[in-house]
Order: C-alpha cells, then structure tokens, then sequence
C-alpha cells in the first residue's frame, strides 16, 4: 500500500508482519547505534523515534497500516491513573459516615499492602539505577533494568487493583487521596522510565529518577499522616 508519510516498517528495517516485541528490538538496537552520544546523526533518531511512535503503539499502528496516515492521538500512557481517578470519585459519591471498623478494614485491606507493593518498587530503584549507570548501552545491564521495570509495572497494577476493590471510607478520604497522588507519581515515573530505555533520552531518565523522589516523600508522609488517623 502507497504511504503518504516515510515508511516506518524500511526505517526500523522490519517487515509489516514483524511483532511488537521484534519492533521494539529492531528500535532499541538502532537507537543504541545512532544515538548523537554515540557520534549518530540526530535527524537518524528523529525518524527512528517518530517510526517507534507509531509502530509501537497498537492502535496507531493499525491506523497506519489502513493508510490513516500518523496524526491519531498516542493513548495516554498514565491512562490508568486517570481511569482509577474517576472510578473513585464516582465511588465516593453516596459514601456515608464510615465507622471505626470500617477505617481500620481499609487500611488493613488496601493502605496496609498497597504501602508494602509501592516500597518493593522505590526501595530497590537507587541500586537497579546505579547497576545501570556502569554502562547504559550494555545490553545484559538494560535486561536487567528492563526486567525490573516490568516487575514494577505488575506490582503497580496490583496496586491500581487493590485501590479499585474498596472505597475509602469518608473518614479518610484526604488519606486516599493523598495515596492515590503517591501511587499515581510511581505510575508516571515508570511510563518515563520506560521511554529512557527505549531511546537513551537523558531527560526521560531524570523526569523519572525526580517522580520516584517524590513518590518516596509523599509514601514517607502517607506513614505520618497514617499514625494521626483516628480510629
């Protein structure tokens, strides 16, 4: 089929059949190539970047492959956030007064484990970071980091699952939010992390690393605020 824009398939030099995960690879290695860092030529990794945009995404890429051109909006990579945003406010509507057992259920059930999951994703990030630092561009050293990522990514979707199953008690609703704000930035901070991977985009790299900073002081004051509950 004629293509009205440049051919993302001959830039990443995969065919039209190829999966997500052979574009993803094909992507990954061309940037690693022709990154500017790397003594690449920076319009190279424009149309390696603007190939990736489309092509690794589901949606976009079905677009492009009927002819639909590349203007169809990226989805939301903090979709899930929003979703769960909403989900709970529309919860929270018709919410009476929550008794003791309520409040202490809640924290039990959701803060307690939820709390447990967001620290198996900030505690280690600093030596998964460092590890990475020894060389970026080593691929058994971004595995590693990859992996990690993905691990947050299903402990994260834990998370989102665990603030979805109840609805927070009116007694508490400026904790739940404040928790809701925390899981959120660690939900961002992954998005940006994963595009780092992707492109070796410093600014990416340190958007994430000042997200999951911020997570962390929002989880340490989620504790205090915690321990002034009144049950």
């Amino acid at each position: 089929m004629a293509r009205t824009s440049a051919d993302h398939y001959a830039i990443l030099g995969v065919s039209p059949g190829a999966t997500t995960a052979e574009i993803k690879a094909a992507y990954r290695a061309l940037v690693k190539r022709h990154h500017p860092d790397a003594g690449g030529d920076p319009r190279t990794i424009l149309a390696l970047n603007a190939a990736w945009e489309v092509l690794g995404d589901g949606d976009r890429r079905r677009h492009y492959d009927h002819g639909a051109g590349v203007g169809v909006p990226a989805r939301n990579a903090a979709g899930g956030a929003g979703t769960t945003k909403g989900a709970t406010a529309g919860r929270h509507r018709g919410v009476g007064a929550a008794s003791d057992e309520e409040l202490i259920g809640w924290l039990q059930q959701v803060y307690v484990p939820i709390d447990r999951l967001i620290g198996q994703v900030i505690n280690p990030f600093p030596a998964q970071l460092r590890t990475l630092a020894a060389d970026p561009y080593d691929d058994e050293l971004m595995g590693a980091f990859c992996a990690f990522l993905d691990q947050s990514r299903l402990r994260m979707e834990k998370v989102e699952a665990l603030y979805r199953s109840r609805a927070c008690p009116s007694a508490a609703k400026g904790f739940g939010l404040s928790l809701y704000h925390c899981l959120s930035q660690v939900q961002d901070a992954l998005v940006e992390l994963e595009r780092y991977t992707m492109g070796y985009v410093d600014s990416y790299l340190h958007d994430g690393k000042e997200m999951l900073r911020e997570a962390r002081l929002r989880r340490s004051r989620l504790k205090e605020e915690r321990r002034r509950v009144e049950i």
